[in-house]
């Protein structure tokens, strides 16, 4: 296996992305600058889905998530919050997010649009998704394994 499979890097500021396929299967790599910090997939079960699946499913959502910040449901921007956001936060922030007027969410999604850009990879199953998505997360595809979720 090589990483030859994936796309070049898109930056997360340019999301949404017309390239992405609206339902695929998928793995994908997330880059800050040239250091590899998260390899996932999405797009389980697609195989039985097939194009009855919805309007918009696998990859598309799984990035479209990544992309918002949000931390409720999305473990990735849960590590990205915890491992780059919060030990970037100023003492003089901390009452902006007492008063509401600054989130997590947020400020992690600045930090995902700023710093970040994926690339990937369309499988024809989820059974292929979850084996090159093994492979990148063990460092076999990129030579060095992920920072937030190494194997």
């Amino acid at each position: 296996m090589n990483s030859d499979r994936f796309t070049p890097r898109f930056p997360f500021a340019d999301w949404p992305n017309p390239d992405v396929p609206a339902v695929a299967a998928g793995v994908y790599a997330i880059w800050k600058d040239n250091e590899l910090i998260y390899c996932g997939m999405s797009g389980r079960e697609i195989d039985s889905k097939g194009k009855a699946a919805p309007k918009k499913y696998g990859l598309v959502t799984r990035l479209n998530s990544h992309a918002s910040g949000r931390l409720s449901g999305d473990q990735f921007c849960v590590y990205v919050a915890n491992r780059f956001v919060i030990p970037s936060l100023k003492a003089e922030e901390l009452p902006l997010f007492a008063s509401g007027s600054l989130t997590l969410d947020s400020r992690t999604r600045t930090f995902i649009r700023d710093h970040l850009e994926y690339a990937y990879a369309l499988v024809e199953t989820s059974a292929a998704a979850y084996e090159l998505e093994r492979a990148a997360r063990r460092g076999d595809l990129f030579g060095t394994q992920p920072y937030l979720n190494p194997l």
